[in-house]
């Protein structure tokens, strides 16, 4: 069993109640208050602790021509608003070292994305800000590498680090996960999340954006949940179709309910 960390209020990890990490792939102003405020009533209603997710820039997307979102300040607002408006806590990813330490002033959990897990300066900017830090793995890493991350979070000062599964690269245009990665990132003493909707990514598959199989989001996040997971990580739109990036491999905003109840009723199960 994994040591709990502290997010903000929250205690994720031992036999806390599911973390959830949720929101839109790329913050937009006309979809983040109807997204936060569902999953503000989601939090009232279910055993679980959300924190609401939105990116102020995709930094990594495939064409030079997509849009990467609304920037730093503007991004940093929009959270804070969502916060404001809903009282839950927020988090989103950096790039760049010198984004830190604005973003922890605003998140109380701080994104390290897969493409980014091994950048030692971006890891010890995230720890300086005293906020917790979710580190994806790699699509490229074992999990075993993972520990090595924990190694430089921890001499860097941060003890609440979340380690997240996202997807193995096999072949071209193509995730897989392997289920064991959770376990044995778990055996380093930190909480373990699974990121439902990265895993399904088909990267570059749509030749000048990423597509994706939504289809596959609750069989591989109900795979997780059996196997033992502290977190659950989902990007998730009223309307995918409109969402900048990632549409093809978010869930529906109607859908993400009815899909939590009966991925709760699998975790519930699963301590048995």
């Amino acid at each position: 069993m994994s040591h709990p960390i502290q997010i903000g209020l929250y205690f994720c990890g031992g036999n806390n109640p599911l973390l959830l990490i949720a929101g839109p792939c790329t913050l937009q102003e006309e979809y983040n208050g109807i997204i936060a405020d569902t999953l503000a009533r989601m939090n009232e209603r279910l055993p679980v602790n959300v924190v609401f997710k939105g990116s102020f820039d995709k930094a990594n997307r495939t064409s030079i021509d997509s849009y990467r979102g609304a920037g730093l300040e503007d991004g940093l607002k929009m959270l804070d608003e969502v916060k404001r408006r809903t009282g839950l806590p927020v988090t989103t990813d950096i790039h760049e070292s010198y984004q830190a330490e604005p973003v922890g002033k605003v998140c109380e959990l701080i994104q390290i994305p897969a493409f980014l897990a091994r950048q030692t300066d971006l890891l010890i900017a995230a720890a300086a800000t005293g906020r917790a830090v979710n580190v994806k793995k790699g699509q490229f890493m074992a999990p075993s590498d993972m520990k090595n991350v924990v190694q430089k979070l921890d001499a860097s000062g941060c003890q609440n680090v979340l380690l997240c599964e996202r997807g193995t690269f096999f072949g071209y245009g193509r995730l897989v996960n392997d289920m064991q990665s959770l376990v044995l990132m778990r055996d380093f003493g930190v909480p373990v999340c699974f990121d439902a909707t990265h895993s399904v990514q088909e990267p570059g598959g749509l030749g000048t954006s990423t597509g994706g199989n939504r289809r596959m989001i609750e069989p591989l996040a109900r795979a997780a949940v059996a196997v033992g997971i502290d977190a659950l990580f989902l990007e998730t739109h009223p309307e995918p179709e409109k969402s900048p990036s990632d549409g093809p491999n978010m869930l529906p905003l109607q859908q993400l309910e009815p899909f939590l109840e009966r991925i709760l009723k699998i975790r519930e199960s699963a301590k048995c």
